[in-house]
């Protein structure tokens, strides 16, 4: 696992492809060694360690509040993503532990998983074929805008959220896979 010094950046690999091709993400058996330690590195760790200062300081008694964030992949279980769903199914069971370990303080914990949204992201590299292929998906019949994400956000972050303590909520407009 690399080290990094106080004033390294954490760094991200991006790539280009089509989620609805399981041939162009590699396998778990093709998954190298270095792959999944910067996934995990990046999801997990960088998760926890936000996590972790949120745990820290936020007022016991307060009402504070965390969220974390996964996505409606580790639900979905698809070929080729094995390290980016485990490394958020990891930020979700830590997300459930810590509401449980904040008992007591007020504070919630919660973890916002999204599906597909319409964002430069998931835009890149999809034909218009794959595009519809998702869109067909979802029992919505579209795919999510950021707005779905971030109102849900919103709830959660507020006092009107507070009996939501320990959840994992799936926003993707039903998303199936076909």
């Amino acid at each position: 696992m690399p080290h990094l010094s106080p004033n390294s950046q954490p760094q991200a690999i991006a790539v280009r492809a089509d989620v609805s091709d399981p041939d162009q993400y590699p396998s778990l058996a093709n998954t190298t060694v270095e792959d999944w330690d910067n996934t995990f590195n990046v999801n997990t760790k960088g998760s926890f360690l936000c996590c972790r200062e949120a745990v820290n300081r936020l007022k016991r008694g307060g009402g504070g509040r965390i969220i974390m964030t996964s996505t409606s992949m580790v639900g979905g279980l698809f070929p080729g993503y094995a390290s980016y769903a485990a490394s958020k199914a990891a930020v979700e069971t830590m997300t459930k532990i810590v509401a449980k370990e904040l008992k007591g303080t007020g504070i919630t914990a919660n973890c916002v998983a999204p599906g597909p949204i319409a964002t430069e992201m998931f835009f890149a590299g999809k034909t218009e074929e794959t595009i519809k292929r998702i869109v067909d998906a979802c029992p919505l019949g579209r795919v999510g805008e950021p707005k779905d994400v971030t109102h849900l956000v919103g709830f959660l972050a507020s006092d009107a959220g507070e009996w939501i303590n320990g959840q994992v909520i799936r926003a993707n407009g039903g998303f199936v896979v076909v």
